[in-house]
């Protein structure tokens, strides 16, 4: 019988719920063998939200939820054997490190031996001149702000140098999302880097993991379409992986969702631009044959996950100073809402216009038309839809001052006495802005690598 790995899932974004990781660890427990778990809780939004959080704060810049994530399994896992790999150093892996070895202190952990991935940071090895745009964001607009922070997707490798060298939790930045889970099989099965066939079995498991709840019926549950048996108690998701590549879905026990054929196909095309060639900083996959099976309630075998060489270049996210962003709200409610909604709009419109603010200004009417409207707000004006019972309106502003999106805010505020009547709820504020663009840069001129402290050592 092949040897077998489980992996479990404990987030999918920064934000998850943070008792998620209590079943899927309970889970793997009484399972027992071979077993790791991981934390997937950086998107490229929240690469940009942490650098903003490391500007204001030098030490800052991990995951805000760290420890309430990790407090109530960190010293479970180890008192098992079981890895934790997070990518919650965001735009700061040595601080989430920090904060992780103080965390094990407080549990009575000095010993815990706490790996941390560095290499991710390319800002002062980039030269964006002589790099190609990625294909997929080569229609933004950087404008001509400065570079704030450059990060390139590394492999799975510094992730498994740490795993071999006794880390029982490794904190890394920018990862590929399906080498969380891929840097546990490596070190367990001892595969080469350059086994292709097995690399995308275990960036498969990865791939189809990352999202955390999105595969357990999160993003499937669909009232009345598509039910799913106690929401509110979704579990995550776990991945038996097996030595001979074999891969089964399944999920923590005693939990809401469910596991089948719809979900597994939904999340395995998630993010998927074309599926004969889905790119990974490990390996690139091949999805043109998979197949799904259902073998169990709760239990969906993977099959047919082909993979070639990983790619020649690897993407490097770069964060540019954007600017502000100024935004308002008000609600308008009861007969003829949607009217007073479009007339405040409107006045919005043309109080920028009489104040000169150098703004490019957007108004979405919520609840009538914002999703699927344009900057040009042509959909809430020819809206013909039934009367609503409420309507919201929001401004939103980019600016190159906080003056200037600031003043455009308040004209919302401003709404409460100068009309349309009826208004309320109103609420203003002002942000700065992050644009990012993605560029494709060489592996050789990347330098990752991993360390390995103690907690004692890291909360010297």
């Amino acid at each position: 019988m092949p040897d077998m790995f489980r992996i479990g899932n404990c987030a999918g974004f920064s934000g998850d719920r943070v008792d998620a990781p209590g079943p899927v660890v309970d889970t793997l427990i009484e399972l027992g063998g071979p077993c790791a778990v991981f934390f997937e809780v950086l998107g490229e939004r929240t690469v940009a939200l942490a650098q903003l959080e490391k500007r204001r704060d030098p030490l800052r810049g991990y995951e805000p939820m760290l420890e309430r994530l990790l407090e109530p399994i960190l010293k479970r896992c180890a008192g098992h054997a079981i890895p934790i790999i997070g990518n919650f150093g965001a735009a700061n892996p040595p601080g989430a490190a920090r904060v992780i070895a103080q965390l094990a202190l407080r549990l009575g952990m000095p010993e815990l031996k706490i790996g941390v991935v560095h290499g991710d940071d390319v800002r002062e090895r980039i030269d964006l001149a002589s790099l190609p745009v990625y294909e997929a964001d080569a229609a933004l607009d950087t404008g001509d702000g400065e570079i704030v922070s450059a990060n390139a997707y590394l492999s799975a490798r510094p992730m498994v140098d740490a795993l071999a060298s006794g880390a029982q939790i490794v904190v890394t930045g920018r990862t590929g999302d399906p080498s969380l889970a891929l840097a546990p099989l490596i070190h367990h099965f001892g595969w080469r880097f350059d086994d292709w066939a097995r690399l995308a079995v275990g960036a498969t498991a990865g791939h189809l993991l990352e999202c955390g709840a999105q595969i357990t019926g999160g993003y499937y549950y669909d009232p009345g379409f598509k039910d799913i048996p106690d929401p509110a108690n979704i579990g995550f998701p776990i991945a038996e992986v097996g030595s001979d590549g074999s891969l089964v879905i399944t999920k923590a026990a005693r939990t809401g969702g469910v596991v089948n054929a719809q979900v597994v196909k939904e999340q395995l095309l998630y993010e998927i631009h074309d599926p004969s060639n889905y790119i990974t900083p490990d390996v690139t996959l091949d999805f043109t044959q998979v197949s799904v099976r259902e073998i169990a309630t709760d239990r969906v075998e993977v099959l047919g996950v082909r993979g070639g060489p990983a790619p020649e270049k690897v993407k490097a996210t770069v964060c540019f100073d954007g600017g502000w962003m100024g935004e308002g709200e008000i609600s308008y409610a009861g007969p003829n809402c949607l009217a007073r909604a479009r007339a405040a709009a409107e006045v919005l419109l043309e109080r920028l216009r009489m104040r000169k603010l150098e703004v490019k200004p957007r108004v979405d009417l919520i609840g009538v038309a914002s999703v699927h409207d344009g900057d040009r707000g042509t959909k809430w004006r020819t809206y013909e839809g039934g009367s609503p019972d409420d309507v919201r309106v929001r401004l939103a502003v980019s600016a190159r001052t906080q003056d200037d999106a600031d003043q455009a805010a308040r004209e919302v505020l401003a709404l409460y006495c100068c009309g349309p009547a009826g208004g309320g709820g109103v609420r203003w504020r002002t942000t700065p802005r992050i644009r990012t663009q993605s560029y494709l840069m060489p592996p050789g001129d990347l330098a990752p690598g991993s360390r390995v402290f103690t907690a004692a050592e890291l909360a010297r």
